[in-house]
């Protein structure tokens, strides 16, 4: 490629994000690859996103292997014998219970693990229900604009206006104290932030220099969003998504914390632990603190791939 036919910024000059996206996406294909392609490789260089991936794969595998991992079923409660109203048994105590038990004489190893799985099923499914919903309302947006846009982007925003985990709260207050009334509440509270997103991007698509040569050429502007506008404007989303999914986890253990989980008192899921963790504080924390750490853990490991996923994607802030 001669000087002539290089951009602006070859020569020194001024530089905009469209300018910036042209050419990278210019330069992968004259190199042979992708847009996905490129991301996957950034994400190949960027430790936060091994440290990220490393840990949710260790999750992964620790809820999809509960059955085979956990000594105990999530509500046996193998260690009843074992506890007085004075001492609760602690990590290494006892022989066959390498974490201690729990009030109930539950083995607290079985229930981190069992706990792991509950935690996956909320995050998963509660982000999805946010996903779709945000995904169809952003859409509509995008697609039709003007009263549609206004009537839906208002209620988008007094949803926006209540802290997401009292909007949750509220919402698992109403529907019941069970576990499918938790998902459903994380998940509505989760659509305006997918909404507005998906929204905001595909009007960023709709002025591109693609759209209007689509328009040219006569395509209607239903081929144009579906094949053309809706695909270019998912990226954003789905790296929301994976930060979300952080979110999930932590406020799903909140509202178990809170009592609204449903379940018995022994089922085995990391909120509820915290729940009666906090009678115990005193002389048996490790039941607060395990839990806890493994809240901690998960949500970092969801954060940081989808910090990393949101830096490769992003062409402003790619690390090069």
């Amino acid at each position: 490629m001669t000087s002539a036919m290089l951009p602006p910024a070859a020569s020194g000059g001024p530089v905009d994000d469209t300018a910036v996206d042209d050419r990278e996406l210019l330069s992968a294909k004259i190199g042979g690859g992708s847009f996905w392609g490129g991301v996957f490789r950034r994400l190949r260089h960027n430790p936060s996103a091994w440290i990220g991936a490393i840990i949710i794969g260790l999750f992964l595998l620790v809820a999809l292997l509960a059955p085979l991992l956990a000594p105990y079923g999530p509500t046996e409660l193998p260690g009843q014998r074992y506890i007085t109203p004075t001492h609760i048994p602690g990590p290494g105590e006892i022989e066959g219970f390498p974490l201690g038990l729990d009030r109930f004489g539950g083995d607290v190893l079985s229930k981190l693990i069992w706990g792991a799985q509950a935690s996956l099923l909320i995050g998963v499914v509660s982000t999805a229900i946010g996903l779709l919903g945000g995904l169809i309302l952003g859409f509509l947006c995008g697609m039709f604009g003007g009263w549609v846009d206004t009537l839906i982007m208002r209620i988008v925003d007094i949803m926006l206006s209540i802290p997401s985990l009292l909007l949750a709260v509220s919402i698992a207050a109403l529907l019941g104290q069970t576990q499918l009334s938790v998902m459903i509440a994380i998940g509505v509270a989760q659509v305006p932030i997918f909404a507005r997103l998906l929204r905001a991007s595909m009007l960023q698509q709709r002025n591109a220099d693609y759209v209007l040569s689509a328009q040219t050429l006569g395509l209607g502007r239903g081929t144009i969003t579906m094949s053309h506008v809706l695909p270019n404007s998912v990226g954003p989303v789905i790296v929301q998504g994976t930060l979300s999914l952080a979110t999930a986890v932590i406020e799903a253990a909140a509202l178990s914390y809170l009592g609204l989980g449903g379940g018995l008192p022994q089922t085995a899921e990391w909120g509820r632990m915290l729940t009666y963790a906090q009678l115990e504080l005193a002389v048996a924390p490790w039941l607060a603190f395990l839990p806890g750490i493994c809240i901690t853990i998960t949500a970092l490991g969801f954060t940081l791939l989808g910090e990393a996923l949101r830096e490769a994607m992003d062409p402003r802030t790619r690390r090069r």
